[in-house]
């Protein structure tokens, strides 16, 4: 099985990080849509996003994305979008406040076997912030580059008294990302096919109901559900 997160071969300045996050500071900071998912302030700005709009925050699986007029003054934060060679979806700023929390939940579909995998690099953190993967502590520091597998039940706190604010790229898997997970001791012809408990089933399919309705989440919680 592979690790359930995994720092990756690169770290990046935290001084230019932060010089980019000014620029955006200016921008609308969006209250995240799963509002049952946390308490206090969790907020973030979109530099790729479905519509192109910085305050259109969400992040569902195969759809169209397409740059944020912001990312064309982040000259930093295109670099590091660039060191990916693959596929890029959402590439947001997700800002937790002092003293907030994300309650754990699952995100479907959000793992490197679901050909999918979303990037962690935190731009302000500090020894307070908890982040945990499958009831893990991933000890992310500023200015390393992180992959979680999001499938898995994950949470954050929050117990200082500043912003914890990451960047966060959602990547498609190809030949490139395969080729650096291998090197990172992932076994890349893992399975897809999941064998999930009860607990796990429960979780998808309220997650799924929460969503926008649509014809695959339908299709994916029947299938569930027969299980």
């Amino acid at each position: 099985m592979n690790p359930s997160s995994s720092q990756l071969p690169i770290t990046f300045s935290i001084d230019k990080l932060q010089q980019e996050l000014a620029l955006c500071e200016s921008e609308l900071w969006t209250p995240h849509f799963n509002t049952h998912r946390y308490e206090g302030n969790w907020t973030s700005v979109a530099l790729r996003s479905q519509s192109g709009l910085v305050n259109d925050i969400t992040s569902f699986p195969n759809k169209e994305y397409q740059n944020t007029p912001l990312l064309d003054h982040c000259v930093y934060f295109k670099e590091i979008m660039d060191w990916f060679q693959c596929e890029k979806e959402a590439v947001r700023l997700l800002r937790l406040g002092p003293d907030s929390e994300i309650k754990e939940h699952v995100d479907n579909d959000t793992s490197y076997e679901d050909g999918f995998f979303r990037i962690h690099i935190p731009i302000i953190t500090n020894s307070q912030v908890f982040f945990y993967v499958d009831h893990k502590l991933v000890p992310m520091k500023m200015g390393e580059c992180w992959y979680a597998n999001f499938q898995l039940p994950h949470s954050v706190e929050n117990k200082s008294s500043e912003p914890r604010i990451h960047l966060t790229l959602d990547c498609i898997r190809n030949e490139w990302s395969d080729k650096l997970f291998a090197e990172m001791g992932f076994d890349i012809h893992a399975s897809t096919k999941k064998e999930y408990s009860e607990e796990m089933k429960r979780r998808m399919i309220e997650e799924l109901s929460l969503q926008e309705p649509s014809e695959i989440n339908a299709k994916i919680i029947a299938s569930l559900q027969s299980k």
